[in-house]
């Protein structure tokens, strides 16, 4: 077998990317989720202002997983992080350690790029992730829950002082 050729993610690879996106949304049964576009997702991470960041693995030439990630902020280490989004590797391709390739390749920009930590999730029935991250070194923290608002409840909760969405000036990303 020869080794995967994991780089990082040209605005030609975001099909390909949208596929494997929507591949890991039917992994974790969460198909109905999906509202990416090929547009948003090439406006994410290669539009004016982006500050998302993606690996695509290739075995065979063929694209059979991903890594998506950004940076986060430590206020406890002052320093900044890297948060793994999404790592998804193919069914047929699992187990020729390309999932082990794309991470440890997360893993050297954190850490090249003097992150304080490099975190993620995993949902709480996929063992044989959470067992492959663990294998890795990586510490699970059991006592942090996520907490989420979206959609409509974020709406909802965006205007509930009667302010509108513009109130605030704009961050200026650049």
């Amino acid at each position: 077998m020869t080794d995967p050729v994991v780089r990082p993610a040209t605005r030609a690879d975001v099909p390909a990317l949208l596929d494997l996106i929507r591949g890991l949304a039917e992994y974790e049964r969460l198909s109905h989720l999906v509202e990416a576009t090929e547009a948003s997702l090439a406006d994410a991470l290669f539009g004016a202002g982006a500050h998302v960041e993606a690996l695509l693995a290739e075995h065979g030439g063929e694209p059979v997983g991903f890594a998506l990630y950004f940076h986060n902020f430590s206020t406890f280490l002052g320093r900044r992080g890297l948060y793994l989004e999404d790592l998804f590797v193919r069914p047929a391709h699992r187990r020729r350690g390309i999932g082990r390739a794309l991470l440890l390749a997360v893993a050297r920009i954190a850490h090249a790029r003097n992150c304080g930590r490099f975190e993620w999730m995993a949902l709480d029935w996929n063992t044989p992730a959470i067992e492959f991250y663990k294998s890795l070194g990586a510490v699970e923290h059991p006592e942090w829950r996520l907490l989420r608002v979206a959609g409509d409840a974020l709406a909802r909760l965006g205007t509930r002082d009667g302010q509108p969405a513009d109130a605030l000036p704009p961050r200026d990303w650049a």
